[in-house]
């Protein structure tokens, strides 16, 4: 199946592709692996910026990193053209702003992994995968996802 018809199949529309917060690029590509910047949730989602164990619950959680790996579905088609060309997820890194009793930052990161799944299938859409908690996170985003594909 074609991933452009699966994102219509799934109801997903992707938002623009992002611009650099700073002195560098979105996505850079090295041999055959395309490595997409950190990327934030999208705003406006109750759980866009805020700390995880004190301002925000896990069940926000979720729904942060679900819309992170849709920028970064646009980042990525934006730097491919066509997401036909994209072989797998290599590798994902979550970073989730939240106090340093907070546990559940795997059960967040799980909003981005489950969408990369249900676009590209159980096989192509899991990668290795990296979930840590961090003190704090540029302008207070709740949780802020990089990765790394492999494409044709």
């Amino acid at each position: 199946m074609k991933i452009e018809q699966r994102l219509a199949d799934l109801g997903i529309t992707l938002p623009p592709s992002g611009r650099p917060a700073g002195t560098y690029v979105r996505a850079r590509r090295s041999g055959n692996l395309i490595h997409i910047s950190g990327t934030g949730p999208a705003a406006g989602i109750k759980a866009h910026r805020g700390k995880y164990g004190q301002d925000l619950a896990a069940e926000d959680g979720y729904e942060a990193a679900r819309t992170a790996g849709l920028q970064i579905l646009a980042d990525l088609k934006n730097a491919v053209g066509d997401l036909d060309r994209v072989k797998g997820v290599v590798r994902s890194l979550g970073m989730v702003n939240a106090v340093p009793e907070f546990t559940d930052h795997i059960r967040i990161m799980n909003g981005c992994s489950d969408l990369f799944v249900q676009v590209f299938g159980e096989e192509a859409g899991k990668g290795a995968r990296s979930t840590v908690g961090m003190g704090s996170l540029p302008g207070n985003i709740s949780i802020e996802i990089e990765m790394t594909f492999e494409v044709e």
